[in-house]
């Protein structure tokens, strides 16, 4: 149980830093080999590029998870507080029906790498890998959302037992 707790505290966090640190690196050795030593490192653009994109979609879930989003707060605090409550469980019910729709989708895409066997260029590696990551981040992002809007009708419920 406390493996779960770890996880749902700390996988994205941990993910996102690791990439950092190995795309840091990577790139660090590109720029010494080049420079230093007249010569390139063939494969470390193409890598970091898919770590990116890997840190792209885990970070969405990341930001869901600590509450940090592009939001339109003026509009929001003008409300009471059950409205603010009703508005943000609006908001993750959409983006929940939006992570259902495309888990699918990112499934397909998914099987259409497998079936056609592609390999990147300078690595040679297979583009499931790369092209996974929409799955995993959508995968995430809906635990994240659905966390999220549990704990908001939580809170809508208790408010509304307090007034009662």
């Amino acid at each position: 149980m406390k493996a779960l707790k770890w996880l749902d505290d700390n996988l994205e966090e941990t993910i996102l830093i690791l990439l950092l640190i190995c795309m840091a690196c990577i790139m660090g050795a590109q720029v010494v080999a080049r420079y230093a030593l007249n010569r390139s490192i063939s494969w470390s653009e193409e890598l970091t590029q898919y770590m990116f994109v890997w840190a792209t979609f885990i970070s969405i879930s990341y930001c869901v998870k600590k509450r940090i989003s592009i939001k339109i707060e003026q509009f929001i605090n003008i409300l009471p507080e059950r409205g603010k409550t009703g508005l943000r469980l609006f908001r993750h019910t959409i983006v929940l029906v939006f992570c259902v729709i495309m888990l699918p989708y990112s499934w397909m895409y998914v099987r259409q790498a497998i079936d056609l066997q592609a390999r990147s260029a300078a690595m040679g590696l297979p583009m499931y890998f790369v092209q996974s990551a929409p799955l995993v981040g959508f995968i995430l992002l809906t635990i994240r959302v659905a966390e999220a809007w549990w704990r908001e009708f939580k809170n809508l419920r208790r408010k509304e037992a307090k007034e009662a």
